[in-house]
């Protein structure tokens, strides 16, 4: 084969190879170029011959181009000689892309020659991309994870620089994903990760930590106010409904705030500190705020040791209901009685609700507690009426239950499968948790009337309700806390706030039932004042379901056989004790 025949072998090779070849002579001009090449970089073959390889090299890079080359041809070893290098290269446009590029360089009689094999690499720099972005993201909301999160944290700890970190959890989330499925659930974590990010701009970075938990970090933001500030705007957002495929979805959310250095040096200890801080702020509610406090921590993790104790309680059966009768003042009839949480614990006894309510308020295991509370009264309620006779059993929401979406439908679930006529529950919520949210409570009070079930302001006289807000709830009882009746005889205030309430409560329809009565001499007062019903020692303690039945089927025996008041009640106290 003689040598043009093997140069014309050579050329056709080159141009039917699929990576751009380029040959520049000693002075830095492009000599040939195969038909790949002119493709990628958008030239005609006629118009790259001859042109300087420097119009492909950004312009940042030009200087260091021609140093190499010169110092290669004045003999010294090309570093990068036969080794693949990713680097930047410009289109005919102007268009930057990336490319890596293997240089070969050799001498012949006419001097220096470089070539170089070069390949796009757009696509393996976005696969790239793609995945370190996967790394470092949450999939679902395209904020940063968990990892990605804490890091910048720590960088930005590390640098000395004061920061305020808010941990964020969304209250009412489990209920909606209950209630209407995960896919609803996963585009309401898309739109709050919208939401965050807009509220905040760039003052902070946002990140998804994992299910319902948000963090967002306050660089050089070191300000209480400025922190309290923030995180008022954020409350004030989540008043917003947010709209789903036709859906309006309530959603609040609870923020515990950590501020570097003073509450933790690094991320970790910054981060456990404002988890202590949101838990207090659900404990107290949801819906707000609560900056770190060093008892906190001690108390939380108390908190969530008995917390899990419940859980595995509630597992094994320790948790009993216990039924406090309440009476017709004026005949001491028996007309309900209230569902009182008792712990059987193995190593403690009976165990009281002060002693481990506290560490349940604003949990998950409150959810699981309080729908197996709310099934076991109407389990007794049935029980109670099977005679035909008509007796309440009331049993109190935790606050999470209240706001949950699902309560009317959970409501309308316990009673049918007990086939209990909702008249015979009554659902008792505080003041203080209804009023948290006025208009939301409103309408789910509504709801929970509209099926017939009643409902009870509990302990009322020891919140912030005006008594005109009353007007607008479908109350069906109201509950006077017994903090003003143990001192009804003695102090004028105890008497008047009672008087008063009373009235009011008659003047609206509403029950009457005033807590803690003791003594013969409280229950006269009451009913001098007009009060209809009482709950208390004087009329029985707190007894197990069975001990509740057997005297309440007692009673109604004894009632028919025309048995005095006086002397029932005596027995009712004798067993209960």
């Amino acid at each position: 084969m003689d040598l043009p025949e093997s140069a014309s072998m050579a050329h056709a090779f080159t141009a039917a190879m699929s990576v751009a070849l380029i040959i520049v002579d000693g002075r830095g001009d492009i000599q040939f170029a195969n038909p790949a090449f002119c493709s990628l970089f958008g030239y005609e073959a006629d118009e790259i011959r001859g042109r300087p390889v420097t119009i492909i090299i950004p312009e940042r890079m030009r200087g260091a181009h021609t140093v190499g080359m010169s110092n290669v041809a004045a003999g010294a070893k090309p570093g990068l000689g036969g080794k693949p290098v990713e680097v930047s290269a410009i289109k005919s446009d102007g268009t930057e892309f990336p490319i890596e590029i293997t240089l070969s360089t050799w001498k012949t009689e006419k001097g220096f020659w470089a070539g170089a094999a070069i390949k796009d690499i757009s696509e393996r720099r976005e696969r790239d991309a793609k995945l370190m972005r996967l790394a470092s993201h949450d999939t679902l909301t395209g904020l940063q994870n968990r990892h990605e999160f804490m890091s910048t944290l720590a960088q930005k700890l590390s640098s000395g620089m004061a920061c305020s970190l808010f941990l964020m959890d969304l209250d009412g989330f489990k209920e909606v994903n209950d209630t209407h499925g995960h896919v609803v659930g996963d585009s309401l974590l898309q739109a709050v990760a919208v939401r965050i990010p807009y509220l905040v701009g760039d003052r902070a970075s946002v990140g998804r930590l994992g299910g319902d938990e948000f963090a967002i970090c306050y660089a050089n933001n070191g300000d209480p106010m400025l922190a309290q500030k923030e995180a008022a705007a954020i409350l004030d957002a989540f008043r917003k409904p947010f709209s789903l495929g036709g859906l309006d979805l309530e959603l609040g959310a609870s923020i515990g705030i950590a501020i570097a250095p003073r509450h933790g040096n690094d991320a970790d200890e910054l981060l456990a500190s404002a988890d202590f801080a949101l838990y207090c702020a659900k404990a107290a509610g949801g819906r707000a705020y609560r900056f770190f406090e060093p008892s906190m921590r001690s108390e939380s993790q108390a908190r969530r040791a008995t917390r899990d104790d419940l859980r595995r309680a509630l597992r094994s059966g320790e948790l009993e209901l216990y039924y406090q009768p309440q009476v017709e003042l004026s005949t001491r009839r028996i007309v309900g009685f209230e569902a009182l949480i008792r712990w059987n614990h193995p190593t403690h006894g009976l165990l009281l609700p002060g002693r481990f309510l506290p560490s349940l308020e604003q949990s998950s295991v409150a959810t699981e507690i309080g729908w197996w509370t709310l099934d076991e009264a109407c389990r007794m309620a049935a029980l109670l009426n099977e005679g035909g006779e008509v007796c309440k059993v009331a049993v109190n929401l935790f606050a999470q239950q209240f706001r949950a979406p699902n309560l009317r439908d959970r409501v309308v679930e316990a009673v049918t499968r007990h086939g209990l006529a909702p008249a015979c529950l009554e659902l008792e919520v505080t003041e203080e948790i209804t009023l948290n949210d006025n208009e939301a409570s409103l309408q789910t009070l509504n709801g929970i009337r509209d099926i017939g079930v009643g409902v009870a302001f509990d302990d009322f006289g020891t919140g912030y309700a005006s008594l005109s807000s009353l007007q607008r709830f479908p109350l069906k009882t109201l509950k006077i806390d017994k903090a003003f009746i143990r001192d009804i005889q003695t102090s004028a205030s105890d008497a008047a706030i009672t008087r008063a309430l009373v009235a009011m409560s008659r003047e609206m329809g509403l029950d009457t039932v005033a807590e803690g009565i003791e003594t013969e001499a409280q229950a006269a007062v009451l009913l001098a004042m007009g009060c209809d019903q009482g709950q208390g020692y004087l009329f029985g303690r707190p007894m197990p379901a069975q001990d509740a039945l057997e005297f309440f089927r007692q009673v109604q025996v004894r009632s028919n056989s025309a048995l005095s008041p006086t002397l029932l009640v005596a027995q009712a106290s004798s067993r209960s004790r």
